[in-house]
């Protein structure tokens, strides 16, 4: 999988590619990835790429030229092939979840725009952006590290690169649940045991209160994923019926 990045801070990124699941992932060959300085795709000595919105108001709006240039370099120009998919990275966007990443991660080549300021030119959004990605309902300075977390949930769901594939299907948010509590060694901590059925060797009865707990913990901290699971639970069943 190709993953390039367009940002004005092409070095935060150098560090990043080459460290935990995305090293593995570069190393392994399952993801080439690379930054690419926005200004390099100006034309004005003093390499700008921002101005004064139009209708007047605070901060300053990314300019579509360079914008646009640079994804067309990446991705190909209107009416030429194109199997890259853009992402434009944006507290307007659409918010971020595991079954957005598995959906990217599908997708052979990723550019992945940074937006700086008070946002990007719509025109760059109608032309050249297709679609638009938040990772939570808070505002950060730009789409550096909402990049970085596309990018590291991206790399550890492609094959190869987890050294224990069977803990993708662990993990939180899989089946709208969260995990549950984990314990290691010591068997005791400070006075703290490990539950009696984790030492148990019973698999079963182990299995069985893992996916309790799972069930506790979303319900006290997000209720809202079981409300989900339980819709689609019971759409699932009434299909079931029609069916017979």
């Amino acid at each position: 999988m190709k993953i390039d990045v367009l940002t004005i801070f092409p070095q935060l990124f150098s560090g990043f590619f080459e460290e935990s699941f995305v090293g593995i992932a570069q190393e392994r060959g399952a993801i080439e990835a690379a930054s690419h300085d926005l200004r390099d795709w100006t034309s004005d000595r003093h390499r700008k790429v921002d101005d004064s919105p139009y209708g007047g108001g605070p901060g300053m709006v990314m300019t579509p030229e360079p914008l646009v240039r640079a994804i067309e370099s990446l991705v190909g120009a209107p009416g030429e092939r194109r199997t890259a998919r853009t992402v434009l990275l944006s507290p307007q966007g659409a918010r971020l979840d595991q079954a957005g990443l598995e959906r990217l991660a599908a997708c052979s080549h990723l550019v992945l725009v940074c937006g700086r300021y008070e946002g990007v030119d719509q025109r760059v959004l109608d032309l050249a952006i297709d679609e638009e990605v938040s990772i939570g309902d808070y505002v950060l300075s730009g789409g550096e590290i909402p990049a970085m977390v596309v990018i590291e949930g991206i790399a550890r769901l492609l094959p190869g690169v987890l050294g224990n594939p069977e803990s993708l299907e662990r993990e939180s948010f899989r089946e709208d649940l969260l995990e549950g509590p984990h314990y290691t060694r010591p068997p005791v901590f400070r006075g703290l045991e490990v539950p009696s059925v984790l030492r148990s060797g019973d698999h079963a009865a182990i299995e069985r209160w893992r996916t309790q707990q799972a069930k506790a913990v979303t319900a006290a901290r997000r209720p809202d994923l079981l409300t989900h699971s339980l819709r689609v639970e019971g759409k699932n069943m009434g299909q079931g019926e029609e069916e017979r």
